[in-house]
C-alpha cells in the first residue's frame, strides 16, 4: 500500500505530494517508457526516408549536447 504525504498551502489546498522513492522511480520509469512508445508511434507514421543507424545516433548525440 502506498502512503502519500500531502503538502498543503495556508488555505488547506493540496499543492504537492510526497511518495516513497521506489514509487517515484517507478513513475519516472513508466513515464520514460510511455515517451518512447509515443516517439515510436510518431516515427512509424512519418513516411520519411530511412537513414543509417550510425547517422541517427550521431544526430541524437549532437542534439543532446
Amino acid at each position: 500500500m502506498i502512503h502519500e504525504n500531502y503538502i498543503i498551502d495556508k488555505n488547506g489546498r493540496k499543492i504537492a505530494v510526497q511518495v516513497p522513492i521506489k514509487t517515484y522511480e517507478k513513475l519516472i520509469s513508466d513515464s520514460e517508457e510511455l515517451d518512447e512508445v509515443k516517439e515510436y508511434r510518431k516515427a512509424k507514421v512519418h513516411k520519411g526516408h530511412a537513414i543509417p543507424f550510425e547517422q541517427a545516433f550521431q544526430e541524437i548525440e549532437e542534439a543532446i549536447k
